[in-house]
């Protein structure tokens, strides 16, 4: 009777986590949509949607925009954006090269949708999806992840900046530079003074500087974003908000580091003494996971800025 009853709870606790991911689906503005997932770790139960995706409907179907890290993700993105209307995914546009970004791609295209990419996000995605497949075994399972199939926009644009008519409307994909990752863009919905950053903004949660992300050259690409005066940011992770929080949430964050580590390096502060000096940070402590990323993110700007010099 006991064995019983533990199995029982283990099975109802197995399936409460399960159901308690839940992909939000936001109004941004009239016809642009967030798809805001976790802002937390990935996991099985997630789909690795720890992040924030998006969609536009026009009259002739919707533009996703990301399509998720694997084909499980993948159709929960499609029912979600079923719930908000009848029209068929009939463009993908990816903005990201990170693996919950893209690698969702294969089950649009398998019904029929076109896949859009700048040619520097495919090459970044091309480069990196070794690791990411081998991460999303150790994230979803051998099974799940076995699934994942990467499929890249068969005709990349060469130029770093296009104009996208889709149904009535018209968007303007662009690199404004490197950021998180080499290679993402922007997608910007001027009619609606809509713009989707992708990586380029994190809202609510620390952002992460890898080996691979150029601080300096993020912080100008977050500043020429800023210059388009965007009145609605749906960010890479976290919800959509405004221009004012992608400034607060990271702008803000970047040239701080920038601007702090710089002046560490030119008192000629080595870099354990930087870490110690800097670890306090008042203004960015609301953000989820300052305390994993705060320390490592000064210790890989330092280590950039250094060898700038």
């Amino acid at each position: 009777m006991i064995q019983r009853l533990a199995l029982f709870l283990f099975l109802a606790a197995q399936a409460c986590a399960a159901a308690a991911f839940e992909l939000l689906v936001e109004p941004v503005s009239e016809h642009a949509y967030a798809l805001a997932g976790d802002i937390g770790p990935r996991s099985a139960e997630n789909h690795a949607l720890n992040n924030t995706l998006g969609f536009l409907v026009t009259g002739q179907g919707v533009a996703l925009i990301g399509s998720g890290a694997s084909p499980g993700g993948a159709r929960l993105i499609q029912q979600q954006v079923a719930t908000v209307t009848e029209q068929p995914i009939r463009w993908v546009i990816n903005i990201g090269a990170q693996d919950h970004h893209w690698l969702g791609n294969d089950y649009f295209a398998r019904q029929g949708a076109e896949i859009l990419a700048l040619a520097s996000t495919v090459a970044t995605q091309k480069a990196h999806a070794k690791n990411h497949l081998k991460r999303l075994q150790e994230v979803l399972g051998a099974e799940a992840a076995a699934a994942v199939t990467p499929h890249y926009a068969p005709q990349p644009i060469p130029q770093d900046a296009a104009v996208l008519r889709l149904g009535e409307l018209e968007l303007r994909l662009m690199r404004p530079g490197n950021g998180h990752f080499p290679g993402d863009a922007v997608l910007w919905f001027e009619a609606e003074k809509a713009a989707f950053t992708g990586d380029f903004v994190f809202h609510d949660r620390m952002l992460g500087i890898h080996p691979f992300t150029p601080i300096v050259q993020w912080r100008n690409s977050f500043n020429a974003i800023a210059a388009l005066q965007p009145e609605h940011v749906i960010p890479g992770h976290g919800r959509p908000g405004d221009l004012a929080q992608a400034r607060r949430d990271t702008g803000d964050y970047l040239h701080w580091l920038v601007e702090s580590v710089g002046a560490a390096i030119e008192d000629w502060t080595d870099l354990a003494d930087t870490i110690d000096q800097l670890a306090e940070a008042p203004r960015f402590q609301h953000l989820q996971f300052y305390e994993q990323w705060h320390a490592r993110n000064i210790h890989q700007t330092y280590l950039q800025l250094e060898s700038a010099r």
